[in-house]
């Protein structure tokens, strides 16, 4: 996808993939979008056209406008989301920072009530069979149980092979939704009044309460995210013309299921007895369509916990999230599993389950969150615009329309809070003081890093490796360091060469990895100080790459030898004459918060959390893909403020 014309390419596998990978959560969401409308209130004109009126207005300002549109168009060299916008414009705005780590908080805080309430959606279904129609809550409970535990525990396994079926399934899906709906519109031939906005807007101002209505209104455009984040498996061509087969079966579904329920004007309607969705099919059809929808929920949860493996690694390389260990089950790129946020949304999800039993009562605490992410998308986005140098009106435009949109529905989501929409913020709240966390205790620790001249220490350290009365350390010592000016390096290496214990080595390496904005780019460089004695490499990585550094150095080493830039045979007598290649160490520098710090109250917790994090995340040469068996851990105290001067008085001796 890297190039532009590809990205903007159609083809009619992509487009069948696009419907796999993007649109689980968004065609889902006729399952329970009109149930939660209805819920509790007397079926009537206004709630039925009104609450049409606006999803399909919500579909096409939100879904369409602002994400099919214009968000596509902001793509890091052919990939989307939240965080690869953020690495489009944190370089412009310090600030940016915060809107990214806010809303990919919040989106992967939502993404744990995805899974809980399609599945439990669908499951739901059995009740219109009348051989089921007295099944039990914990019954269900425990179908949708044993559903989510199985999605869990074949994240590990990768779904190359599965994903085939994901795209022709949902085209089933889809399809299913439109000819359900047109077969139902023959009810009520009235329901396309609601392609009016007058009808929205009628709802919102008259109907009593008619402006909360929004809450459940949201629900049909919490999946547009998704569009964006899966930029960089579809490309912008097939998004863009399966979005126009998938809005038109979601509004002719929408249709039917308002036609239908025009005829039942006067019921007040109870979403955990019944569900419009399940309502439109044949008697004979029910069982077929059940299954159907529970296949399409496992495939939107499917696509949005490799999308939380995804925004999770991203955060990662980008320096917001702490070190986890993530695996790469398929060769298909950018596909990757991080077994400890599995069991995060693993946990998330059976709670969510546990807690709320009934989709109708998920239906309440779904939404809240995924608002502020799209708020926080709108805020980076109109600043990518104004990078762009996009016309200032143009920008204007934009902010106001959406941000009174998505403001709307934040307020109107805000009613959910005390229904169970705390869990998720709680859930939000906990991932962003995690991301917070890590990001500034990051930027505190780096400012106390001391760097040192490397010219300066040059001589000394070509003496240290010539001083054959030392004993040899190994051939070859590598070093990672943060030094992004080539001239420095940190203090408390040269301490680790020449202080500790003098470290003998025939080369000296310094290894330096920086994350670029660009997301697949794999470039390095190097530097010789000294010929054969003292090298750096640096690493451009782009910020989705596998940070495998040993295997890349090695590759670096091999290359150089090939260009006779360096010489590795072993320096031992009896191995150079049989050309035997010599050892390498690499060092690793671990700090730990000394004791010895007076630092402000908010900086001390935002370290002790760092600390804390790091425990239980990835170690750094696990993080950096270096072989344990090669590594020496070395432990430094940190000093983050000046140590106050101790004032002793010597006692004179009698």
């Amino acid at each position: 996808m890297g190039t532009t014309t590809n990205l903007n390419k159609a083809t009619l596998a992509g487009i069948i993939i696009a419907l796999g990978i993007i649109y689980g959560d968004i065609g889902t969401s006729p399952l329970y979008v009109f149930n939660e409308i209805c819920n509790g209130k007397v079926i009537d004109e206004l709630l039925i056209l009104g609450g049409l009126s606006c999803i399909i207005w919500t579909l096409t300002l939100q879904t369409t406008v602002k994400y099919v549109i214009l968000t596509l168009k902001a793509d890091n060299k052919g990939e989307g989301g939240i965080f690869s916008l953020f690495a489009l414009v944190r370089r412009h705005g310090k600030w940016t920072v915060f809107p990214a780590m806010i809303g990919g908080a919040a989106l992967l805080a939502d993404g744990m009530i995805t899974p809980p309430i399609s599945v439990a959606s669908a499951i739901e279904g059995l009740r219109q069979i009348p051989a089921f129609s007295d099944i039990s809550t914990w019954t269900i409970i425990n179908i949708v149980l044993a559903i989510l535990t199985a999605l869990f525990f074949f994240q590990q396994f990768g779904t190359a092979n599965l994903g085939k079926l994901f795209g022709p399934i949902m085209f089933i899906w889809f399809t299913m939704l439109a000819v359900l709906g047109l077969y139902h519109v023959n009810d009520e031939w009235g329901i396309f009044r609601a392609l009016n906005p007058y009808y929205a807007i009628k709802l919102l101002t008259v109907y009593p309460k008619g402006f909360w209505i929004l809450g459940a209104v949201f629900l049909c455009t919490t999946g547009a995210e998704a569009l964006y984040s899966d930029l960089g498996h579809c490309g912008r061509g097939n998004i863009r013309i399966s979005w126009i087969f998938v809005k038109t079966c979601l509004i002719l579904n929408y249709v039917g299921q308002g036609a239908w329920l025009l005829n039942h004007r006067g019921q007040v309607w109870n979403a955990s007895k019944s569900n419009p969705f399940y309502n439109l099919m044949p008697e004979w059809f029910t069982l077929i369509g059940i299954i159907i929808a529970t296949v399409a929920a496992i495939i939107a949860s499917q696509a949005l916990i490799s999308g939380s493996f995804t925004l999770i690694g991203e955060a990662i390389k980008l320096n917001l999230w702490p070190k986890m260990k993530i695996q790469f089950p398929s060769v298909e790129r950018g596909q990757l599993f991080i077994p400890g946020i599995n069991l995060l949304l693993f946990i998330g999800c059976v709670g969510i389950v546990l807690i709320f039993q009934e989709s109708s009562n998920m239906g309440a605490a779904y939404g809240l969150a995924i608002t502020v992410t799209m708020i926080m998308t709108s805020c980076l986005f109109s600043y990518y615009m104004f990078i762009k140098r996009v016309p200032l009106v143009w920008i204007l435009t934009y902010l106001i329309v959406f941000l009174t949109i998505e403001s709307s529905f934040l307020f109107a989501n805000l009613q959910k809070f005390k229904h169970g929409g705390y869990v998720t913020l709680i859930m939000g709240g906990i991932l962003f003081m995690t991301m917070l966390t890590w990001f500034k205790a990051r930027k505190i620790k780096n400012r106390y890093v001391e760097f040192v001249r490397v010219e300066d220490y040059v001589s000394i350290i070509q003496e240290l490796s010539n001083d054959t009365s030392i004993t040899k350390y190994a051939t070859h010592l590598v070093y990672l360091t943060s030094a992004n000016n080539p001239k420095e390096i940190e203090h408390k290496i040269i301490y680790s060469i020449l202080y500790r214990k003098p470290k003998r080595a025939d080369i000296y390496w310094f290894v330096h990895v920086d994350v670029l904005d660009d997301p697949y780019t794999m470039e390095y460089s190097v530097q010789t100080i000294i010929p054969n004695q003292i090298i750096r490499v640096e690493f451009r990585l782009g910020f989705r790459v596998e940070h495998r550094i040993q295997m890349m150095f090695l590759k670096v080493v091999e290359e150089m030898v090939k260009n006779k830039e360096v010489n590795v045979v072993s320096r031992y007598e009896s191995l150079s004459k049989n050309n035997v290649m010599g050892d390498f160490r690499f060092i690793v520098m671990e700090k730990f918060l000394s004791r010895d710090n007076t630092l402000p109250l908010w900086q001390r917790l935002m370290m002790r959390g760092y600390f804390l994090l790091k425990k239980f995340s990835l170690s750094e040469e696990r993080g950096f893909g270096l072989d344990p068996s090669d590594v020496t851990l070395e432990k430094y105290p940190l000093y983050v403020s000046s140590i106050p001067e101790v004032q002793l008085k010597r006692l004179e001796e009698n």
